[in-house]
């Protein structure tokens, strides 16, 4: 976590970009992205420089040459004139980070750099945005990952790029559900700031720390071989790049790709772990939609076109933990009808958790459910897991502000619990409860309606009144009081 003095320096620098000119959000997180990566690149010679000094052997690999030494910045940033600073960041490092050669022509971060454009519009903005930087605690992995992920908050709180993010919690819980392994292969295919990835990339450095670092092979497997993401806004791969190596993922495979337009044959049947927010409420037109996803479903919604993208780049035995609108669960037209119908029958549909609409205020009022299921092509269903979620630890208004950790308050702990469970305890409880299991049965005889409204059980409380006889009577009874009352009042005014 970071403090709230970190916070505090944020939101200063914040304010100086909007002071300064600079006042589009996604336009501050760009330009702020620059300057951590151009730090990080400083930092990642520093580090090959000491262990150099260690070993006695030549820097491996140097980003920077002794003739590049102006460039740096630790070096830059002591200029002292705003100026100079200015002119050697415009003129001189955002050129080199456009173009850098050797290992970093296959770096993602060096190919979403390349048209990185500076815009700070001030010798003296930039100077004062460099100070404070500068001034800011970056030393492990967790302070730089959350510092991060606290801007990329600023930016759903500006309004209407909000769309970009999931709540963080959310994308904790998706993914605490899958429990990622050592191997797993793992794509968000609309991966916008690389949330469920950074999630994932946590999950196994906590729980798997010593498989993924066991040797080199298993090391470069897991930075540049285990996560996948697509985009096809240069500004989002930029910040979600520099997301996933402010955490420690050094080079990871975020490419830009329009994910339902293009071919899927280089990643058909490829990945074991599907996590994602796709957007909701698209339509596009049959001719821009990829062939291969029509001939699945025959549709023009994004959401459903989304789900057919990730049974087409599933492999068999992969797993998917995938947030859609609840029209995706009981709309009517055949093409939702068919596409529940193919994730029941032909695939194994795990479990569902409807969550409650304010989850993704300030910026929709959208109810959503996050959909679990495990592509196996050979069908596998048996019984459906339902939850549902009521509250999620924040107030559901638009302020979102944090509550108690509770149960009546926050549902999300009880949600893991019982989804590990669901083999277990879940298939015996009744349909009153909060979480239960459905037969496959009775979902395909409900015409694969996956709403949880459909299956779960109110018990309504009988609540007896007196008869309309005893009531009147009573109020004769008050009322021959009240009269008596008022009558004993007037004789003592008299």
């Amino acid at each position: 976590m970071i403090t709230g003095t970190i916070k505090s320096q944020i939101d200063r620098i914040w304010d100086a970009f909007w002071s300064g000119g600079i006042s589009n959000p996604m336009e501050v997180i760009e330009q702020l992205t620059y300057l951590l990566f151009i730090k990080r690149l400083d930092d990642i010679q520093t580090l090959k420089e000491k262990k150099a000094n260690r070993t006695g052997q030549p820097v491996e690999s140097p980003i920077f040459t002794p003739e590049q030494r102006q460039l740096r910045w630790s070096v830059f940033k002591d200029l002292g004139d705003a100026s100079a600073i200015y002119r050697t960041v415009g003129d001189q490092v955002f050129p080199f980070i456009r173009n850098l050669g050797g290992t970093g022509e296959n770096s993602t971060y060096a190919r979403h750099m390349r048209d990185a454009r500076f815009t700070i519009p001030t010798p003296a903005l930039l100077a004062k945005v460099v100070d404070m930087v500068a001034d800011i605690p970056m030393d492990d992995r967790d302070t730089k990952g959350d510092l991060y992920e606290y801007m990329l908050g600023k930016i759903a709180t500006a309004g209407q790029n909000g769309q970009f993010r999931t709540p963080r919690h959310i994308i904790k819980l998706m993914v605490d559900m899958m429990a990622p392994q050592p191997g797993d292969t793992i794509c968000d295919p609309a991966c916008g700031s690389a949330g469920f990835l950074v999630a994932a990339a946590e999950y196994l450095q906590k729980h798997h720390q010593q498989a993924i670092y066991a040797d080199a092979a298993s090391t470069r497997q897991f930075n540049e071989a285990t996560f996948f993401g697509f985009d096809f806004d240069s500004t989002m791969l930029r910040i979600g790049s520099m997301n996933m190596l402010l955490h420690g993922i050094e080079n990871p495979q975020i490419e830009n790709r329009d994910s339902l337009s293009e071919n899927h044959a280089g990643v058909e049947d490829k990945f074991s772990l599907i996590l994602a927010n796709p957007p909701f409420a698209g339509s596009l037109d049959y001719d821009a939609t990829a062939k291969d996803l029509q001939a699945m479903v025959k549709t023009k919604k994004t959401e459903l076109l989304f789900l057919a993208l990730f049974l087409r780049i599933m492999k068999n035995g992969g797993r998917a933990a995938v947030i859609v609108p609840d029209g995706v669960l009981f709309g009517s037209s055949k093409a939702h009808k068919a596409l529940r119908q193919m994730l029941v029958e032909d695939h194994k549909l795990d479990g569902i958790v409807s969550m409650p609409s304010g989850v993704f205020k300030p910026y929709a009022g959208v109810s959503t459910a996050i959909l679990l299921f495990t592509k196996t092509s050979s069908g596998g269903t048996d019984k459906v897991w339902f939850y549902d979620m009521q509250a999620d630890g924040f107030s559901l208004d638009d302020k979102r502000n944090p509550l108690p950790n509770e149960h009546a308050t926050n549902n999300l702990p009880d949600v893991l619990m019982r989804w590990q469970q669901r083999t277990g305890n879940e298939t015996t409880r009744f349909r009153t409860e909060q979480s239960f299991c459905v037969p496959k049965a009775e979902i395909a005889a409900n015409g694969y309606d996956l709403s949880i409204n459909r299956y779960k059980e109110v018990v309504h409380e009988v609540v007896e009144y007196e008869s309309p006889s005893k009531i009147l009577a009573d109020l004769k009874i008050l009322e021959a009081g009240i009269m008596a009352g008022m009558v004993e009042l007037e004789g003592l005014l008299k």
